[in-house]
């Protein structure tokens, strides 16, 4: 199994420091995590939040391409309904080519209200404009229409839908579906088969929600803090421009105590690599899940700690991961 890291850029208010610093630094990881081995690096995108959320992954993307030689480029996602298919083409086509071909575009609904309505898209036909949106890339780049062309013959489009009826859509398709939830297995591998594409083209990629740390009792406190305030942003914004209530805050202390399995939903897993390698492959056990991939940094977290973070999972936590088993030599 492959392993990458997940950027969001967020410069929460409490921790807020000089935004060319924050990206600056954010180079300086992922040039970091290539030297060390990582496999991929995947970029997110919300727009509107107070800590500056990354809002435009595809720009970011081609930062990275020019300052690193080997480590894969992916968005996890992108909103595919926000955008113009062609723009996307386009864009990815440049990047593919300063990369030296090594994009992979993951595209995502959305689900954000004011999103939807500072880029005058439609909400209610979100799922259906996605599903367009990929159909319309593929078309563009096979007809040669798109020039610059891509380097890859083929880029890899992942699908970010989380429910089965997506994960259907994302088989019947014949794409990858950008999911670690193995619940969503079987109705994908139903809708390659529907599609007629080989059962051997399931392939899933998707997040472990975990930290990766020697100290886990020392990081926690840290750790804990900016989790919470991640985690309360996401939920607050999630019910913005609807007339449900803002769901009570995260008890961090009781997400760490869950006994629910990694790869759904409610669990963190904050341990030392053996521990996470364990629940990552237990959770990767009979599905096709070639890469997972995870947070690099937390709503904002100390350098330092970020850095450690990265070198822990580029170093202890990948082999184990490569090598399929949590007890592995280092």
């Amino acid at each position: 199994m492959n392993v990458g890291l997940y950027f969001d850029l967020r410069n929460p208010p409490p921790w807020r420091q000089d935004w060319s610093r924050l990206y600056g630094f954010t180079l300086e990881v992922c040039e970091e995590a290539e030297r060390l081995g990582v496999h991929s690096v995947w970029l997110t995108e919300h727009h509107q939040f107070e800590d500056g959320y990354l809002p435009q992954p595809l720009t970011l993307a081609s930062a990275i391409a020019v300052r690193t030689k080997r480590v894969r480029i992916g968005t996890a996602v992108l909103i595919a309904p926000l955008r113009a298919p062609r723009h996307i083409a386009e864009e990815v086509a440049v990047i593919d080519i300063l990369s030296g071909g090594r994009v992979d575009v993951g595209l995502g609904a959305g689900y954000r209200i004011p999103e939807f309505q500072k880029f005058g898209a439609d909400l209610s036909s979100r799922f259906a404009s996605t599903d367009n949106c990929v159909r319309t890339i593929r078309s563009l780049w096979k007809s040669g229409e798109i020039l610059p062309p891509p380097v890859q013959p083929e880029v890899p489009i992942w699908l970010g839908y989380q429910g089965p009826a997506g994960a259907r859509r994302a088989g019947l398709m014949g794409e990858g579906l950008l999911s670690s939830d193995r619940n969503l297995f079987e109705p994908y591998s139903r809708g390659l088969v529907e599609g007629g594409h080989d059962i051997a083209k399931a392939r899933m990629t998707g997040s472990a929600q975990a930290w990766v740390t020697e100290d886990p009792e020392g990081d926690w406190p840290v750790v804990s803090k900016h989790l919470a305030y991640q985690m309360n942003s996401y939920n607050r914004y999630m019910v913005e421009g609807t007339d449900r209530p803002v769901p009570r805050p995260v008890d961090t202390e009781r997400l760490r105590r869950s006994n629910r399995k990694a790869g759904g939903t409610g669990y963190f897993l904050i341990d030392q690599p053996s521990e996470v390698a364990q629940r990552i492959l237990a959770m990767a056990d009979g599905i096709p899940l070639k890469t997972i991939y995870l947070w690099a940094s937390i709503a904002g977290m100390p350098e330092a700690m970020v850095m450690r973070h990265v070198q822990c999972i580029c170093t202890r936590l990948a082999p184990l991961l490569r090598n399929g088993t949590a007890t592995a030599s280092l």
